[in-house]
């Protein structure tokens, strides 16, 4: 009987409740419960009282687990008319659990308090812990995360002390869910990591939990997509004997990735399922969360937003009785959100919610969407961009605590709506200085972080080196047509990725945030420059052209007509890149070509032209406009033009491009790029004094080594932008692929980098046009110039073209000016020089 009721409790605890149940049953069939229904039953109870009620306690938790919370509170019920006073707390915090995980927090809580001052008395570490752990759940539901740090803090000692594995599994799962509630994910990450490194040996059933709630972190930061894949691996690992509230947990979870991903229409499914089963379980509160998301997804999808308005408030005063004041204020807010869109800001103004002020517990996306919607009430720009630049300001501190550029870039996708907000506002002024204002606030905020250097982590170190292994394993199966080889490399490959990815996002931030620079300071370096930058609202595209004493707001017309122009000629240029064509096909192309150059002068550079008069040009692009070669336009072919994420980052770059403080060249060549050695020797007779790596010795380490400090460095070897996963954008070497990440590891970036083959100046443009790639990597690690194309770049012209750029650069001429002096070799060299210029 003991040894039933003994496996019966693990089993529910390892995230098996009805495996559980069934041995508690076959335990309490063997003690004759209840009497009434056995032969005898009333002596064998009263012989075996203590353990009747332990099985009884087990047991009811399973049954609640199961979503029967009615049969598990009266199963309790039944317990509490044997049980003793010794464990009378155990059955006090039982009871709490049951109620909680049913939504009951008012409930729960003060049995909670009862059970462990009686269990601390009584010498019962492990009770305590579960009591413990139990009143950490409830206070993190009602975000006290001060309150459950004592609790799991006073866990952690005990299960140390006593040898509780599985208890401190956990309490790391526990922290790692405060810190997401804190806004600390790099904390979050590494805490998960760590509990789910004990489960896997100690409580595999919680793994699925885990997963959920690491989903639930990648969320908080912006990382909607990968949020998506934790749950994937969460599902899988559910199973039919799984916790159903927890499942349903990770079911809302999933519609709000979707609601993240802006596909409201699968959020609202996901989230009406989870709300069924929170329901079936008796979840009076979470099924109310679950409804509130899916009142979130109607409102995205409504062309009646005046019905929700009702539904919110209703939804609202549920929320509030159930002591959910976050959740019930978010509802507030989404019928005042319903009622700004349908045209009623009177009555919006009017709900309590918009005026409440936000503690330190209120989640990010609740504060987010009061800024908002308190924008969208004020009548006058300036109260209203004040809010908006608030709610951005939250973002930023964010972004300063992490170290990860992938974590920076996507927390901007979370202040998409207030940027759009804003920089409507600041074009419905007409004021040139407001919009350079707004757009300067709302675009590539992640590089205004110092760069932080990766730190040593030996994990990281063997599975990039591995990684370098596969690519050579990958490219033996293709040349030996071995597809299985193949297949199973790159699924491996993907895997050390994903490793990878974790380990940086679990990386603090640290140092100062650059500011923001001030239009004038802006316009003091411009020296005969003009810098255009790119705006688009709800794809009308817009150019604020600013001069050193002048700043003028042009409107150039749709943006999806530039955008498909800019991707046609990407195509044209790398189809006629280094191939000999049938003359029909070519001539074809080549008209092509023309016609989208023709489109783009017009729709961009000709109304600019009177502006640009003969001046040096800065651009700042928005969205794909950054994949535009500039110097192929009539209007800035043979003219300097630097290409930069924002003003502030040209001014940043512009003040550590010069003198060359550092000394030396670096020329490298990779593999497989027919005329790179010859690329290098004829640059090398320019640059006598550089380092040559070529052949076997232009290795990731030898020329990870020598680029830390260099002052300019020239790499010819083929690349690879990876749209999906930027951080593994690279360059093929002798040994393998130097990835984006690796250049984290610098302590000092070049000055100057040049990478004259491939695509390799490509991004990833996300929210906030916050950018991502290889050139990108290269900025944010401190580079303050970078040339690289945007398409292919003929090998037989790219020996020449170098040559005489780098004969101007060691001239002392500036890199776009040099850059600009290569358009007398050839008219479709697709070179960009971004950031300083």
């Amino acid at each position: 009987m003991r040894l039933l009721r003994e496996e019966g409790s693990r089993l529910t605890n390892s995230g098996k409740p009805a495996a559980g149940a069934r041995k508690l049953r076959a335990a309490l069939r063997i003690l004759c419960w209840p009497a009434e229904s056995f032969p005898g039953g009333e002596e064998v109870r009263r012989a075996h009282p203590v353990l009747t009620s332990h099985v009884l306690i087990s047991l009811g938790l399973a049954e609640a687990e199961q979503g029967d919370t009615a049969r598990g509170l009266a199963t309790l019920e039944a317990a509490g008319l044997l049980v003793n006073d010794h464990d009378r707390p155990i059955l006090l915090q039982q009871r709490g659990l049951v109620l909680h995980r049913a939504g009951r927090l008012d409930e729960a809580l003060p049995l909670f308090d009862e059970a462990v001052p009686l269990l601390e008395r009584a010498g019962e570490p492990f009770a305590l812990t579960s009591a413990l752990l139990n009143r950490v759940y409830l206070n993190l539901s009602l975000g006290k995360t001060r309150r459950a740090r004592e609790d799991l803090n006073a866990c952690r000692i005990i299960a140390a002390r006593e040898g509780f594995v599985l208890t401190e599994a956990k309490v790391e799962h526990d922290a790692g869910y405060c810190a997401v509630l804190e806004g600390d994910i790099p904390a979050a990450l590494r805490a998960f990591d760590n509990a789910g490194a004990l489960y896997a040996e100690h409580g595999a059933g919680y793994l699925p939990v885990l997963r959920m709630d690491k989903a639930r972190a990648l969320l908080a930061a912006g990382l909607g997509r990968e949020a998506g894949r934790e749950l994937d691996a969460a599902f899988a690992l559910f199973t039919s004997d799984r916790f159903s509230v927890d499942y349903a947990w990770a079911e809302l979870t999933r519609a709000q990735t979707a609601l993240a991903c802006g596909d409201p229409a699968t959020a609202r499914n996901w989230a009406a399922r989870a709300g069924r089963r929170f329901r079936r379980h008796g979840d009076h509160a979470w099924s109310a969360v679950a409804d509130l998301t899916v009142v979130r997804a109607r409102l995205a999808l409504t062309s009646s937003p005046a019905a929700l308005v009702p539904v919110a408030h209703r939804l609202a005063d549920r929320l509030r009785a159930l002591g959910l004041g976050h959740d019930a204020d978010l509802a507030d807010l989404l019928a005042a959100r319903a009622l700004f869109a349908a045209g009623r800001p009177d009555q919006a103004r009017e709900i309590p919610a918009l005026s409440r002020r936000a503690g330190p517990a209120t989640p990010l996306d609740v504060r987010l969407l009061r800024r908002l919607l308190r924008a969208k009430a004020h009548t006058s720009s300036g109260p209203a961009l004040r809010e908006l630049r608030a709610g951005l300001d939250l973002l930023h501190a964010q972004r300063r605590r992490w170290a990860s550029v992938e974590l920076r870039a996507a927390v901007a996708g979370l202040g998409a709506e207030l940027a759009g907000e804003g920089l409507g506002i600041a074009l419905a002024t007409a004021s040139p200085r407001q919009v350079f204002a707004w757009t300067e606030r709302c675009r590539a905020q992640a590089f205004l972080a110092q760069p932080v250097r990766a730190p040593a982590d030996q994990e990281v170190r063997e599975a990039l080196a591995e990684i370098r292994q596969l690519s050579e394993n990958e490219r033996a199966a293709e040349l030996r047509g071995r597809a299985d080889a193949l297949a199973q490399a790159r699924v491996r490959r993907r895997r050390l990725e994903h490793l990878i990815r974790q380990r940086t996002w679990q990386q603090d931030g640290g140092g100062p945030s650059r500011r923001i620079v001030s239009l004038p300071a802006v316009q003091a370096r411009l020296a005969n420059r003009v810098l255009i930058s790119l705006v688009d609202r709800e794809g009308d595209l817009s150019a604020l052209v600013v001069g050193e004493r002048s700043v003028t707001l042009v409107p150039l017309g749709p943006t999806g007509v530039v955008t498909e122009a800019v991707h046609r000629l990407l195509s044209d240029l790398d189809a006629l890149c280094g191939r000999v064509l049938p003359a029909r096909l070519e001539a074809a192309l080549t008209k092509s070509l023309n016609v989208e150059l023709t489109t783009l002068s017009r729709a961009v550079a000709g109304p600019l032209r009177r502006l640009l008069g003969d001046r040096d040009a800065v651009i700042v692009p928005t969205g794909d406009l950054g994949l535009l070669p500039w110097g192929l336009l009539p209007e800035f072919r043979g003219r300097p033009v630097t290409v930069a994420p924002s003003a502030s980052v040209w001014t940043f770059a512009q003040q550590t491009a010069r003198p060359a403080i550092r000394g030396g060249a670096l020329l490298v060549a990779g593999p497989r790029l027919p005329n790179a050695e010859a690329e290098v020797v004829g640059i090398h007779t320019v640059r006598p004094d550089a380092r040559c790596l070529t052949g076997s010795a232009a290795t990731v380490a030898a020329v990870l080594r020598a680029l830390d400090g260099v002052d300019v460095a020239h790499l010819v070897a083929h690349g690879h932008h990876q749209p999906d996963n930027v951080l593994f954008s690279c360059l093929d070497l002798a040994d393998g692929p130097l990835m984006a990440y690796d250049l984290t590891a610098l302590a000092v970036a070049p000055r100057h980098v040049v990478l004259s083959a491939c695509d390799v100046g490509r991004a990833t443009v996300r929210a906030g046009d916050e950018l991502l790639g290889f050139s990108a990597a290269l900025l944010y690690a401190g580079t303050s110039t970078v040339v690289a194309s945007l398409a292919r770049v003929p090998d037989d012209l790219a020996v020449e073209v170098m040559k005489s750029y780098h004969r101007a650069v060691a001239a002392g001429v500036d890199p776009a000016r040099a850059l600009a002096g290569t358009s007398a070799i050839d008219t479709r060299i697709p070179l960009v020089c971004f950031g300083a210029g």
